[in-house]
């Protein structure tokens, strides 16, 4: 993992945090995952003529101010009616506000793909939840990337490997990622610039699933990303802010 000294204080303190959470209380070991297939919502929502949308619920976050207090089974089923072809549910939550029991909740109530969004940092705390997809930060678990990829795929999850740089994009490849994420969040300064996805997404394999993170607010957005490579938007806050099925519906049908 990178020096914390690196990284805004917003995020090193979500680190620290994780690291003292430590590893669930997992009495049945390692957890078994019939994953729902990502890359494939992505792709039916496209066929029904739909940007793919990866809709977050996120009831809170260092970068917004307020909490969403709305039950998160609610906010899910209002985002899928939306159109979204997919959900990320925060389970971090000491910065968050979120949890594992409600992305258990969320994945029992829709059909569509559930990623799990925290800051794994060991193979262990991939047993907290089931989920289809899991977000693994290559920025912060390092040289143990390889190995927490092949721990999520025995489980049956989909390592879903966030970069933010070329580096990052070799390191996720590398240790056999197939679904990448590219934040346009800086984590040292948390600034976003929608040209890091347009620098990043030209050197990714053919054949991976591309997604593009942070800072998609807007229709001109959405296309910019997608005119740039990206095969799925992973948007929270525009949508969390206001009416979540009108926001979801207004990234969706772009």
């Amino acid at each position: 993992m990178n020096d914390s000294q690196e990284l805004a204080p917003a995020v090193a303190s979500i680190l620290r945090a994780a690291e003292a959470r430590g590893d669930p209380d997992s009495k049945d070991g390692p957890v078994s995952v019939d994953a729902r297939s990502l890359p494939d919502a992505l792709s039916r929502a496209e066929a029904d003529g739909r940007v793919p949308v990866i809709a977050e619920v996120k009831p809170t976050s260092p970068t917004t101010e307020g909490t969403r207090e709305a039950d998160p089974v609610e906010l899910a089923e209002k985002m899928v009616e939306g159109g979204a072809a997919a959900l990320s549910v925060l389970t971090e939550p000491d910065h968050f506000g979120g949890s594992p029991e409600a992305l258990r909740r969320v994945r029992e109530a829709v059909e569509v793909p559930v990623l799990r969004k925290d800051f794994v940092l060991d193979e262990a705390q991939l047993d907290a939840v089931e989920a289809d997809a899991v977000l693994l930060i290559a920025r912060f678990v390092g040289d143990d990337l390889p190995d927490l990829v092949a721990a999520a795929k025995e489980r049956g999850f989909q390592p879903f490997v966030e970069v933010h740089d070329h580096d990052e994009l070799t390191a996720a490849v590398d240790s056999g990622a197939e679904l990448i994420g590219v934040n346009n969040r800086d984590l040292a300064q948390l600034e976003v610039d929608l040209g890091t996805f347009e620098n990043v997404a030209p050197f990714a394999p053919e054949d991976a699933t591309l997604i593009a993170e942070s800072g998609i607010s807007t229709p001109e957005d959405a296309r910019r990303m997608r005119e740039a490579g990206a095969d799925g938007l992973l948007v929270g806050s525009a949508i969390m802010d206001g009416d979540v099925t009108e926001n979801t519906r207004g990234l969706t049908q772009t």
